[in-house]
């Protein structure tokens, strides 16, 4: 079966701050947006849910703000639809930091869930100094 494409979500803010790394992004394809400030991840969620159940998607690229607690939210929405829905297409999340594009691993999205393990790589990091 022919994987269709590649599903891309940017926050919202995004192509008002950073309207050349949407262009980027975006470039020859749709982009959907959404901000986690207004819509909650339970909606977002399931929307992504609804187009994984309907669609065989090769890739999702999600792209938020790094720091944004709300922008983390489309992250970990990607992250749950995949888990509702049981589909094994590969996630690429990027988050932006100081007007450039970094690549974040599943893990850190995973891990960013759970503040106390964060708090544990936190404490190993500072003993470790």
């Amino acid at each position: 079966m022919r994987k269709e494409g590649v599903l891309k979500i940017i926050g919202e803010c995004i192509p008002v701050e950073w309207p050349e790394i949407t262009n980027r992004l975006c470039d020859n394809s749709i982009c959907f947006s959404s901000c986690p400030e207004r819509d909650h991840i339970n909606i977002i969620a399931l929307k992504i849910a609804s187009i994984l159940s309907r669609v065989d998607l090769r890739e999702i690229q999600v792209a938020t703000v790094d720091g944004s607690p709300h922008c983390l939210h489309l992250h970990h929405a990607v992250e749950e639809a995949l888990r509702i829905t049981g589909k094994g297409v590969e996630v690429r999340h990027m988050v932006i930091y100081k007007g450039k594009l970094f690549q974040v691993s599943q893990n850190a999205v995973k891990t960013a869930r759970f503040l106390r393990k964060v708090d544990t790589l936190i404490g190993k990091l500072s003993n470790g100094r």
